[in-house]
């Protein structure tokens, strides 16, 4: 009897200090934008982000301070500048990165060469991908990054902020007068969205009519004609820069279009509409505010 008591109190002991251990060395797992499951032994330490948005979605999700790696025009927060650079999204000094010792990198499931991306896999490191093509998805990718890099409480905040965000500019514009618009995404070549990229959910989110929603591809190239003949009430540029509205100057040169009559040649700055991040939030806002105008001008 003494011994089995001797026993049972070394279980009481022993088991809770297995727990906590347990506990300490629990694993982290999310479901990336490619719909597999990734798994750390712990959470990330050191992190690479493979694009600009996904080194916003990493900050946005509080995880900033484990940022190792960046890729060219990762600007924003201003803090990620003084993040070392391995390249560009689409060629990556792989011994740079590596010699940075990442122990999670975070991919672009459509921006990344697949070679690079399947040499750092071969080589033993986890990619989580990541690509929201919904609002909702840009929501899941800051909560899911946060579960990986052990950042939920911070993570979730700021996943709920937009959730609510967007769906209060849902239903302010739910009832608006539909404005027929040409979002340009480029120049040389013309370029624009159809209504399934996220930029084209914004013009429906904000009560705009895609001219070119359905096309086919997510980004179509097309010609100055087709859109002289669409004749779209609004144009929405970003322009190559914060700053640069030359893209829309030349649209003057064609005084026929109604998006010309009407004065609705409209600049969104690019890094809030074209980055899949919680600034989509203040994007999507000048977005709407831009096609109120053009309803005020009929």
């Amino acid at each position: 009897m003494p011994n089995l008591l001797v026993c049972l109190l070394s279980l009481i002991v022993v088991w809770p200090l297995a727990l906590g251990a347990a506990a300490v060395h629990a694993t982290v797992c999310a479901i990336d934008d490619k719909d597999r499951e990734v798994c750390l032994d712990e959470p990330a330490r050191r992190i690479a982000a493979l694009s600009p948005g996904a080194t916003e979605l990493v900050y946005a999700a509080g995880a900033g301070d484990q940022v190792v790696a960046v890729v060219s025009y990762s600007d924003y927060p201003p803090e990620a500048r003084q993040v070392t650079s391995v390249g560009s999204h689409t060629r990556m000094d792989l011994e740079r990165l590596l010699s940075l010792e990442p122990d999670l990198v975070i991919g672009w499931v459509t921006g990344n060469p697949p070679e690079q991306i399947a040499t750092l896999e071969e080589l033993g490191l986890p990619v989580f991908f990541i690509e929201p093509r919904d609002f909702e998805g840009v929501s899941s990718a800051i909560e899911r990054l946060a579960a990986l890099a052990g950042t939920g409480t911070e993570g979730g905040r700021v996943a709920e902020d937009f959730r609510r965000g967007m769906a209060e500019l849902a239903e302010r514009y739910a009832g608006a007068e539909p404005v027929p618009v040409f979002y340009q995404v480029w120049e040389e070549p013309l370029m624009t969205v159809n209504r399934e990229h996220l930029i084209g959910k914004v013009v429906s989110l904000c009560g705009g009519r895609n001219v070119f929603g359905d096309l086919p591809r997510l980004v179509p190239r097309i010609s100055r004609e087709a859109v002289l003949a669409a004749d779209p009430e609004a144009i929405i540029a970003g322009g190559m820069g914060e700053e640069n509205r030359e893209w829309l100057t030349a649209w003057q040169d064609f005084p026929g279009l109604r998006a010309v009559q009407r004065d609705n040649l409209f600049f969104v700055p690019p890094s809030l509409i074209q980055r899949p991040t919680p600034r989509l939030l203040e994007g999507s806002r000048i977005f709407c505010n831009k096609l109120e105008q053009a309803r005020e001008r009929r």
